[in-house]
């Protein structure tokens, strides 16, 4: 049966991320003599490259009302999400932070592993502004690009996430009237790990443990048992031991 209500916004943070890589791009224009006239940042949505097309292929009223998509423009959005049996260790494992006070312990179970594959979309009307865009992508993945997100607020989890660039696709469709607008689409494919933790618990610190039993190496037989007391005020504090010998209790 499952805990209840948890959410630590895995995924959300992910795509936050992933876009911000690509927010900064912009393309240059420049005249006949190598002046630069404009210079124009392309923007960044969320949602599949379809939409955009569609968008791209409305003609614009004539009351003015609707206008056609502006380009160049990029688009990004999740295609894939695939459990990740590669990374996976022993979902028993705990991970556990002591509380300021020590009389507490934040825990979570160990992590789900997945692999999310992205797809960014590069539309452009001419072939300079999508290589403008594309050289300012794919020098930084090597095909990797490293960033570290926090996994868990409570735990201070932090995880380095590898956007790796797995391949890129270009679409130039020459079919159509004079009329119709030219769109050429770079698609470039990439692929992050995830891990998604369950909900986070709070237990109390054992601090005191007692142990009863019977070592004829350390007490003679005719005495009995032994009694072990391990005593330890603060998760950070040092550990007492105390050994009494008992003839039963």
């Amino acid at each position: 049966m499952l805990s209840g209500h948890f959410y630590h916004a895995t995924i959300r943070k992910v795509v936050s991320v992933f876009g911000t890589l690509f927010n900064n791009i912009s393309v240059v224009r420049k005249d006949g003599t190598g002046n630069v006239v404009n210079i124009a940042r392309v923007p960044l949505a969320y949602g599949p490259k379809q939409k955009f097309l569609a968008r791209l292929d409305e003609q614009p009223d004539l009351d003015g009302t609707k206008v056609a998509i502006k380009l160049p423009r990029m688009s990004f959005e999740i295609i894939s999400m695939i459990y990740d049996s590669s990374i996976k260790t022993n979902r028993n494992n705990m991970l556990e932070v002591a509380s300021v006070a020590g009389n507490k312990r934040t825990a979570v179970r160990n992590y789900a592993p997945y692999r999310i594959g992205f797809q960014l979309s590069i539309i452009a009307k001419n072939q300079d502004d999508a290589l403008q865009c594309m050289e300012q992508i794919l020098p930084y993945f090597q095909p990797e690009y490293t960033v570290t997100i926090k996994d868990l607020d409570d735990l201070e989890v932090k995880t380095d996430l590898p956007f790796v660039l797995t391949g890129v696709q270009m679409t130039d469709d020459y079919e159509g009237d004079f009329i119709a607008r030219r769109a050429i689409i770079y698609t470039l494919d990439f692929e992050t790990r995830v891990r998604f933790y369950g909900p986070v618990s709070h237990r109390a610190v054992i601090k005191d443990v007692l142990v009863n039993l019977n070592d004829t190496d350390i007490v003679p037989a005719t005495t009995g048992y032994e009694k072990i007391e391990i005593t330890q005020e603060t998760p950070t504090g040092p550990i007492t031991t105390t050994i009494i010998p008992f003839i039963d209790f």
